[in-house]
């Protein structure tokens, strides 16, 4: 049996950045998590994805990210099950839960916090002719290494953050980028589209709005897509790669037969300390809802900073929690 003061449910950017606020107040972490490494979202789906609103960066790309919030809790020691999914927490008479893997990994902890981001995910995947018999030869669901599209033709569908944040980037490696939408706006940040708006003007991309995919062709490998307009003509373009980014179905597996509070797939919680329904039982990151919800990692980084002050004293019930700056001259808090 594995013992610690906080169980963290998944070990993406949000749980990892627990475990750095949870080390400043001498509580010690251990995070499971399904996917057999670190970084959750970040490292599984788009490890080169520049993301552009983490405070003090300009742009960094995913993994580098996740790198350097590991290089922050090192000197706390977390330690990790990975690979192994949570079945069921068991609460115990001194109100402390166990916490059971699908590998039969049990963890006795005081309190536990679920960043678990979307859960169990799966990407969206558009109902195209033939689409099927090219997943993995020349269909992508998502970016891994953007150095496969070098001077290729691609084809990126979708309209969300995703998809603007990756025809910028692909803009200056592929051959050529062609994003199409069936609408005729984005959903994404309103500078992210600008700047496609600015590299369709510039000719350096294909921007087609209010286009539907309709089928992929090729022999063994994609070669081509076919799409038709709002008025129904239909065109066939060259595609290396078609990228549809329509996002991720949600999952929550066993996290639904907790009895938590559950609302669309999310863990509702008090926007206090990011507790749930459950004593002892916090939700932070995407994995919860609460009025004005917004999912960012930055927003994540402020719920666990908020969570780990609660489960404090839990820790340490004898003791009163004092808040001091890490930057207080005198405090070293590693």
């Amino acid at each position: 049996m594995i013992t610690t003061d906080l169980c963290i449910i998944g070990a993406g950017p949000v749980g990892l950045f627990a475990v750095f606020e949870a080390g400043l107040l001498k509580m010690r972490c251990h995070l499971i998590d399904v996917l057999p490494q670190v970084g959750g979202q970040l490292s599984e789906i788009y490890p080169h994805k520049p993301i552009y609103d983490i405070p003090g960066y300009p742009m960094v790309k995913a993994q580098e990210l996740i790198d350097n919030q590991m290089e922050q809790i090192k000197p706390f020691a977390p330690t990790f099950s990975l690979g192994e999914r949570v079945e069921k927490l068991e609460k115990q008479i001194d109100g402390s839960y166990f916490v059971i893997t699908s590998e039969g990994t049990t963890v006795h902890c005081q309190a536990v916090a679920i960043a678990g981001g979307l859960g169990c995910f799966e990407p969206r995947k558009p109902e195209l002719e033939g689409i099927l018999e090219f997943e993995n030869k020349g269909v992508d669901y998502m970016v891994k290494n953007p150095e496969t599209y070098r001077d290729k033709n691609i084809v990126i569908a979708g309209a969300g953050d995703s998809a603007l944040d990756w025809t910028i980037y692909l803009s200056d490696i592929a051959k050529r980028v062609t994003l199409i939408h069936r609408s005729d706006g984005f959903r994404g940040a309103p500078d992210s589209a600008d700047k496609v708006y600015s590299l369709a003007q510039k000719g350096k991309i294909d921007l087609l709005l209010s286009h539907q995919l309709l089928a992929v062709q090729g022999t063994t490998h994609l070669s081509s897509v076919t799409l038709a307009n709002k008025d129904k003509e239909k065109r066939t373009i060259p595609a290396d790669y078609l990228i549809p980014l329509y996002g991720l179905t949600p999952k929550l597996g066993p996290i639904s037969d907790w009895g938590l509070q559950i609302d669309k797939n999310a863990i509702e919680v008090n926007t206090f300390d990011y507790s749930t329904s459950i004593e002892r039982i916090y939700a932070i990151g995407d994995i919860n809802t609460y009025p004005g919800k917004l999912k960012l990692i930055l927003c994540g980084y402020h719920e666990a900073t908020l969570m780990v002050q609660s489960a404090f004293k839990y820790v340490y019930p004898e003791q009163k929690l004092s808040f001091k700056y890490t930057t207080v001259n005198g405090i070293h808090a590693f």
